[in-house]
């Protein structure tokens, strides 16, 4: 076994800088007199910022963190985070791997411990309990980038820019196939299950679908906040054709930071390493834009909850290798139709909010659970833990 314990331990080195850094920030006006409408207000940030430096108690955040047995494992050469939790009273149980996306982190999926592995404890069944896994994916916090391996093109996909060798000491490619390989390797041989069910959201709704589609023998289902759909989809109806242009258009207003992230990743990627103000700013306005809070950030988000996340990315340094996710983007194979059994949570943001359930059925031979948007957005398992936890219980209670 490669797995050994771990546990968050940042340095007061790193703090006391963070804090000094805070302090000296260089704020910006505003571009537009209506808050929020041209990215993070300005007003809103050097208030989060001044708590952030004066106010916010990490040590406690982190003490939080580490009452969960964290691990790492070493999985040909590449270094895992993952938080396990087995279920309740040692019982036999599901395991269940849950993969965040960006710009996320594990602590996304924290809400869900509770729910998921002691159900009884919330008037549940304990039959529905499961043993979580939380690893945190490649690139970031604690999780290395893949080995380093040459890459002799990148294949044409970024606006029809020309191949660009890659040197190996960057990493190898990072895609959700290779992923879900690594993910079914934590599960199978470092953990030891032979049968395992699995749940993702944006980036982790893309691994979650290859886990399905390349090991139909050990995945028992999968659960989706984000489902796809095959790269072939066949003909169209009516209504397929508009939510597509409807989310061409939301991408048009929404989209410069992935173009940033898809084409100049080192370049945001050498201010937001360096600025606190900067990486906070560029993190919080998209836990607004895409959360359901109706404009109100802290109606759905507690401030120690996204500093803890913050802090983390600043004391690991790796804003920079999460955006590999967006780079590497073009040497992703074609989504693939997944045999598995799943299951669909739609979250309630308005890129998601009207897909037809159609469209998703073109990737999913056996979709057997969809649940239309009532609440709670991008990141649904800490705006509304409860109701998917409930979800993920009814999806995979006959497939234990």
């Amino acid at each position: 076994m490669s797995v050994t314990h771990f546990r968050v331990d940042v340095s007061e080195d790193v703090l006391a800088d963070l804090r000094d850094r805070i302090r000296r920030t260089r704020f910006t006006p505003a571009s537009s007199p209506e808050p929020w409408a041209a990215g993070t207000d300005p007003a809103y940030l050097r208030s989060l910022l001044t708590y952030w430096a004066d106010g916010f108690d990490w040590r406690t955040a982190e003490d939080e963190l580490n009452r969960l047995p964290h691990h790492l494992a070493d999985i040909g050469g590449q270094r895992i985070h993952f938080v396990h939790v087995r279920a309740a009273g040692g019982r036999p149980a599901l395991p269940l791997i849950l993969t965040h996306g960006w710009p996320s982190s594990f602590v996304e999926m924290l809400p869900l411990v509770p729910l998921l592995t002691d159900p009884a404890r919330f008037g549940g069944d304990p039959a529905d309990a499961f043993d979580v896994v939380i690893p945190s994916l490649p690139g970031f916090l604690f999780s290395d980038l893949p080995p380093g391996r040459p890459m002799t093109e990148r294949s044409e996909g970024i606006k029809g820019t020309a191949a660009v060798v890659t040197p190996s000491d960057v990493g190898g490619p990072m895609t959700r196939q290779s992923t879900a390989e690594t993910w079914h390797a934590l599960m199978t041989e470092e953990l030891g299950y032979a049968r395992y069910g699995a749940f993702g959201g944006d980036i982790g709704a893309g691994v979650t679908t290859w886990l399905g589609a390349l090991y139909p023998e050990s995945v028992a289902g999968i659960h989706l906040i984000h489902p796809g759909m095959p790269a072939e989809p066949g003909d169209l109806t009516d209504a397929e054709r508009a939510w597509l242009a409807a989310v061409e258009a939301f991408d048009e207003k929404d989209g410069g930071y992935s173009e940033i992230m898809l084409t100049r990743p080192d370049t945001i990627a050498a201010a937001l390493q360096d600025s606190p103000a900067g990486l906070a700013a560029w993190i919080v306005d998209k836990y607004r834009a895409w959360s359901d809070c109706g404009g109100d950030l802290e109606s759905r988000f507690d401030r120690d909850d996204m500093l803890t996340v913050l802090t983390l990315y600043w004391a690991t340094g790796t804003i920079g290798s999460s955006f590999r996710q967006y780079y590497d983007w073009p040497l992703s194979p074609p989504r693939p139709v997944v045999p598995v059994p799943a299951g669909v949570t739609l979250s309630a943001e308005p890129v998601l909010r009207d897909m037809p359930r159609s469209l998703a059925e073109r990737g999913f031979t056996d979709l057997r659970q969809w649940r239309g948007p009532t609440v709670g957005g991008h990141f649904l398992p800490m705006e509304e833990p409860a109701l998917l936890a409930g979800d993920l219980r009814t999806l995979f209670r006959p497939l234990r």
